[in-house]
């Protein structure tokens, strides 16, 4: 008699979104990003328009990135502006989500100051029929850094 032993390990299956569906993940994700972080100070209604573009947990997300830089009514306090320098860049893929870096400028004003960080990036993650936003983080790199490339 014979005895064999089995070994069963776990088998992790990255899943990827087809070409097609992919291409217009990307597409909607650079174009819903770039329009989520680009308003004026006060100018609440911008802001609610990007509502749309997200999941309810991605809203929920980026709206407490923006706690206390924003007034009672939910309105910016500060003016916000994106500018694409260079390719997005798909950074993974699972599940049919897209997780993609946009590199740019990130211009910021408020009252008298402002800032321009000229090696910023979105970083976004996005998926489903119709795309939606999951998570939407904004970057700054300084120096040598290869993250915002």
């Amino acid at each position: 008699m014979r005895l064999f032993a089995a070994i069963f390990a776990p088998i992790i299956v990255l899943q990827t979104a087809p070409a097609a569906d992919r291409n217009a993940i990307v597409a909607f994700a650079e174009a819903a990003a770039v329009r989520a972080v680009t308003f004026n100070a006060g100018d609440g209604a911008a802001l609610r328009r990007s509502r749309a573009d997200f999941t309810a947990e991605g809203w929920q997300l980026f709206m407490k990135d923006m706690e206390g830089f924003t007034d009672a009514q939910g309105a910016p306090t500060f003016a916000s502006s994106f500018t694409v320098t260079g390719k997005t860049t798909i950074v993974s893929e699972d599940g049919g989500n897209v997780h993609l870096r946009i590199p740019g400028t990130l211009k910021q004003s408020q009252k008298q100051s402002s800032t321009t960080y000229k090696r910023a990036a979105l970083e976004v993650t996005a998926g489903g029929s119709p795309p939606k936003i999951h998570e939407l983080k904004q970057i700054t790199c300084l120096g040598e850094s290869k993250g915002c490339n």
